[in-house]
């Protein structure tokens, strides 16, 4: 059995798993749903937002979920649909952190009669500083290979001055400078939620009774969650996971874990032959058993990566959102949890 992968599978593998995220974010369908007449209209950036909204407004708002089920948000830009639902809503939230690299060119394009209140929910948390995939480790290059990669490096940075003025809103998922990923921590999900009850009263202090007991009920199933994941990871013999896409920073610092990820901060971003064949390394002297894989991008290069360890593959979703049939089947932010946990546990004792 070979040790290391050859740099010409790798960067086909990543050629590969690049081209097929791109098609996945172009597809899933629109399940959002429209303004409501008398009811506090609530425009939310992403899932685990529109969950928090929901659970906590009940009754008294009407919860918009911007990006479509089955699509990976960190591909996903608005359309004028959305500038235009938007400007009919009193509440718009979104995570912040980076996670939303449109989200000041979307404001600026709303009416400059509207009223809409935009909130950043991930305020509060603390955040993980850095980006991995401008930092990577070089010490398994060659004085050539790293010289070349200078060379780039010097480059690009060139580049960015000179066309820095052009940049798009797309920028965002190639420099990210923050970890986005806050609410897979369950600890954070807290924080999270009450911030989106915090905002639902400034907009709606009519029923902030109703909001304040909403939110006590959404509370204790998060706290459970945390004490659950806190209780059962403390148990196991492993501490280390490796994932597709390095989205599970909160989570392993708060449940003092350590991910190693194929993939950076964007869901998209392009892994290097060497950090892959150090990932396979890794996963061989560390006794390694499963290779973690993500529901919105495609699972070729932890399945190739699994092979060649002689691992197996599972399922560890960073809830950015619904699948189409996960919608259908009633699952939740707190169920999706649930299975991340029983699997964590099944790859971890």
């Amino acid at each position: 059995m070979k040790n290391v992968f050859s740099s010409k599978k790798i960067t086909a593998m990543a050629a590969l798993l690049l081209s097929v995220v791109l098609v996945l974010s172009a597809c899933g369908s629109n399940s959002k749903s429209s303004i409501v007449e008398g009811k506090t209209n609530v425009v939310t950036s992403f899932y685990p937002l529109y969950y928090f909204a929901s659970e906590i407004g009940g009754e008294y708002v009407n919860v918009v979920n911007l990006i479509p089920a089955g699509v990976e948000p960190h591909d996903w830009t608005p359309k004028s649909q959305d500038l235009s639902t938007a400007s009919k809503a009193q509440l718009f939230l979104y995570n912040g952190a980076g996670l939303e690299g449109w989200t000041d060119s979307f404001l600026k394009g709303l009416p400059n009669d509207q009223t809409i209140i935009t909130a950043e929910m991930s305020k509060g948390v603390e955040l993980i500083q850095g980006n991995p995939e401008e930092e990577h480790d070089h010490s398994g290059e060659t004085a050539e290979e790293h010289a070349e990669h200078e060379e780039h490096a010097e480059h690009d940075e060139h580049s960015d001055e000179a066309e820095g003025a052009a940049a798009d809103e797309h920028d965002h998922e190639h420099a990210l400078d923050v970890d986005p990923h806050t609410w897979v921590s369950p600890k954070s999900a807290i924080i999270m939620a009450e911030n989106v009850k915090n905002s639902l009263i400034q907009v709606d202090s009519a029923h902030k009774t109703e909001y304040e007991a909403n939110y006590e009920a959404l509370h204790s199933k998060l706290a459970a969650l945390d004490a659950k994941f806190e209780q059962e990871l403390s148990k196991t013999s492993m501490k280390d996971i490796v994932v597709s896409h390095q989205a599970f920073g909160y989570l392993a610092r708060d449940y003092g874990l350590t991910q190693t990820a194929i993939m950076g901060l964007s869901a998209d971003a392009e892994p290097r032959a060497q950090d892959l064949l150090n990932i396979a390394k890794f996963v061989k002297e560390n006794g390694i058993r499963y290779i973690f894989f993500e529901e919105l991008v495609s699972p070729a290069l932890a399945d190739t990566l699994a092979s060649e360890a002689k691992v197996d593959t599972l399922m560890l979703n960073p809830v950015e959102g619904l699948t189409p049939e996960q919608e259908k089947n009633g699952d939740t932010y707190i169920t999706l949890m649930e299975a991340n946990l029983q699997n964590l546990l099944k790859a971890l004792q």
